[in-house]
């Protein structure tokens, strides 16, 4: 019998924690360090998400303030876009790439993007994935590596997975986007746009480590029970 707790294959979930560390430090340090970086223009990142919006034609979008430390995101039912308490007054070179890296998914809402639908659509699919996967492992366990539940736990994980990985386009297409806006925008001028997209580069390699994380976890579940039926 095999112990889903004990076992060699655990190595990749540590695997999967130190690289998602790595990148969690890597966007802190790159963030805080251009943070620090004034942009010569002015504007906070709230006068940018504004002006961006305006720009782009967008006038049903509103901008409100959340608390937290990077909790800036967009929410597409709500028509939203929350800047946090370290980014909305900040006039950080920073700050403003974040704030037009949402104003992006709000673009990609207006235009409806493929990828943000699809990865909106597959919302109820990974929560359920990530509530039932384990469950249904447990009981293939205790019912003595029954098959059945095994494979119903492995599906439902890779629903989390599959989102994960369309996360991915819709991250970069934001990013693209921001950076586009930022340096025909006037925003920032051309010494400050590299600056930026180093802060946004940063953050998306946070998006490959959770889908890298994601994978091996997926990984680690077919190795220990994917195999053949013992159901009988």
């Amino acid at each position: 019998m095999m112990y889903p707790f004990f076992d060699s294959t655990y190595i990749l979930i540590i695997l999967g924690i130190v690289v998602s560390m790595i990148a969690s430090g890597f966007v802190k340090r790159t963030f805080n360090t251009y943070n620090k970086v004034k942009s010569q223009n002015g504007y906070t990142a709230t006068d940018a998400a504004r002006f961006i919006l305006e720009q782009s034609g967008i006038h049903d979008v509103q901008i409100e303030r959340v608390r937290g430390d990077l909790t800036d995101h967009y929410d597409s039912r709500a028509k939203v876009l929350r800047l946090s308490d370290t980014t909305a007054n900040s006039t950080s070179v920073a700050a403003i790439g974040v704030a037009a890296h949402e104003v992006g998914h709000a673009i990609q809402d207006q235009k409806n993007y493929i990828p943000l639908r699809l990865r909106a659509g597959l919302v109820p699919a990974a929560n359920l994935g990530q509530t039932l996967s384990m469950p249904m492992i447990m009981i293939g366990v205790f019912a003595g590596m029954n098959q059945t539940f095994l494979n119903l736990g492995i599906l439902f994980f890779s629903f989390s997975f599959l989102f994960q990985v369309v996360t991915l386009p819709v991250e970069f297409n934001a990013s693209g986007r921001a950076l586009k806006i930022l340096s025909n925008g006037g925003i920032l001028n051309a010494q400050e746009v590299p600056k930026a997209r180093k802060v946004l580069v940063a953050a998306a390699m946070t998006y490959v480590a959770a889908a890298f994380m994601s994978f091996l976890q997926l990984l680690r579940l077919l190795l220990l029970f994917g195999g053949g039926s013992n159901d009988d």
